[in-house]
Parts: C-alpha cells; sequence; structure tokens
C-alpha cells in the first residue's frame, strides 16, 4: 500500500523557480526511504509536500489516499512527522517537557494520558533528565533527538527525517542510527533526505537520485551507491565501502565494516 503518492507534481517557488518538475513517487508503507541528490536538487521541497507545508503548483499528491489539497498540515501532521534539517527552527517552548507537551495537546491527549505519554518519550529518547531545560541551551545532538522525539510522540505512521546527521559527531550518529534502526524495526515507514550516503548504505534504503527537482532515477541502495558515473553526475560521493568493493573487483559491496575486516581475514 502507497502511503504517500507524487503523480505528475510540480511546484513553482514565488521568484519563479521550477522546485520540483514533473515528479511521481510512490513510498510504500513499512519501507525504508532515501531521497539523495546535491543541494538545490529539490529534496526539501519533495518533503514539504508530505503533511502539507507546500501544496503542488500542479499535479497531485495523496497521504494514505487523500489528496493534500483539501487537508490542513495538522491533519496530515498526525499521520506524516517532519523533522526538520535545522533543530532551532522547530522548537521554541519554554523546556523540553513543553516541547513534547506541545504536539501531543494539539492532537488531543490530556490529563494522565498525556503526562504518561511525555514522560515514557522523555525516557525513551534519554532526555528525562533535561526535561526542564530551556531546549535552546541543549547541545546539537541533544536538540535532534528532541526534535524527533516530539514528532514520535505523537505516534505517526510515517517519519521524515531532513538531514538527521548534519551538525552531529560520530557517538550521536551512532545513537541515530539506533533510533532509526529501532523505529524500522517497528514497522514504521520512515523516509530520509541525506548527504551522507556512508549514514545511509546500513540501512539499505530503497533510494531516489534527484536533481534540479527532478527524479533521475530510484532503485536498490546497492545499485544506486555503486554507479559511481550517477553519484558523481548527481553531486555524491560514493560511500567508501562501495569505492573499495570496486577496487577490489567484488559485484556486491560489503553492508558494513565488519564484513570487509571478515573478508580480508579470510584471505590472509
Amino acid at each position: 500500500m502507497a502511503v504517500i503518492e507524487f503523480k505528475d507534481v510540480s511546484h513553482v517557488m514565488p521568484n519563479g523557480i521550477m522546485a520540483l518538475s514533473n515528479v511521481n513517487l510512490k513510498i510504500e508503507s513499512g519501507e525504508v526511504l532515501a531521497i539523495v541528490g546535491s543541494n538545490g536538487a529539490g529534496k526539501t521541497t519533495l518533503l514539504k509536500h508530505m503533511n502539507g507545508l507546500l501544496k503542488p503548483s500542479s499535479g497531485s499528491v495523496f497521504v494514505f489516499g487523500s489528496e493534500t489539497k483539501g487537508k490542513s498540515v495538522a491533519e496530515l501532521s498526525r499521520h506524516v512527522g517532519l523533522v526538520f534539517q535545522n533543530s532551532d527552527h522547530q522548537i521554541f517552548s519554554e523546556s523540553v517537557f513543553e516541547e513534547i507537551a506541545f504536539g501531543l495537546r494539539n492532537f488531543g491527549f490530556a490529563g494522565e494520558e498525556l503526562y504518561n505519554k511525555i514522560i515514557s518519550t522523555l525516557r525513551w529518547f534519554d532526555l528525562y533528565d533535561l526535561k526542564d531545560r530551556p531546549p535552546m541551551t541543549l547541545s546539537g545532538g541533544e536538540k535532534k533527538r528532541l526534535c524527533i522525539a516530539t514528532v514520535i510522540a505523537w505516534n505517526p505512521e510515517v517519519l521524515v527525517l531532513d538531514e538527521p546527521t548534519v551538525g552531529q559527531d560520530y557517538p550521536n550518529k551512532v545513537r541515530l542510527f539506533a533510533l532509526i534502526k529501532s523505529l524500522i524495526g517497528e514497522g514504521r515507514t520512515v523516509v530520509i533526505v541525506s548527504h551522507d550516503l556512508e549514514f545511509l548504505w546500513p540501512l539499505s534504503p530503497r533510494t531516489v537520485v534527484m536533481a534540479n527537482g527532478r527524479i533521475l532515477t530510484e532503485g536498490s541502495a546497492e545499485s544506486i551507491f555503486m554507479d559511481e558515473e550517477l553519484l558523481n553526475s548527481a553531486g555524491l560521493r560514493q560511500p567508501q565501502l562501495a569505492q573499495l568493493a570496486m577496487r577490489l573487483n567484488l559485484r556486491s559491496p560489503f553492508s558494513s565494516l565488519d564484513d570487509a575486516v571478515t573478508w580480508f581475514r579470510g584471505r590472509i
């Protein structure tokens, strides 16, 4: 079942720039989809159509079968949770506790149910000890976790992440990866826009490559990331494990660093 579908979607910005041009795309329930491309490819514009922040200039976007043109952002966000690239554009409350509470209240949670939901979310994201802190005083990694927590709290069927690894150090990337894997394990649909192909690689997502507001191609992560010419044309850097496999003339790349180490050990 397609949870989100784009049909011949184009979007013209107020300045006249064609940000999306004749985009057709289906996102299936329970899948992991990566959207990659250089700056200005149209990736963020595409994401903003998924919860109604933007509406098509022409064509149609459907979320769970309903066309977004007839739906408010609040209605669509109940099903599609979008986490912005810049955490500072998303947080605004006086405390971490209230940041999570805000969205839940808007979706009808109240009383004991609201309180229990906030506390369980704080604990799940390792934010409980920070619950009284102003969000703007948090570290970059903590802000990113908070932004994801505020969305996950109301349990949307689809989680959309815009450049989730930007500004994150290695330990926070590891934590974020584990979080995404956990959500995938729960059967959620996850959409990730990222330049960080090294981060995306172990998730094995279906991958869409964009350039100039169009979809160049889509396919498995392996088929996309092993195509050096395609990645170069889209302004992307091939993952190191894919580069290594190509230099060794292997048909398939290593799925992880551990796999590469095991391969080499077997030949020593």
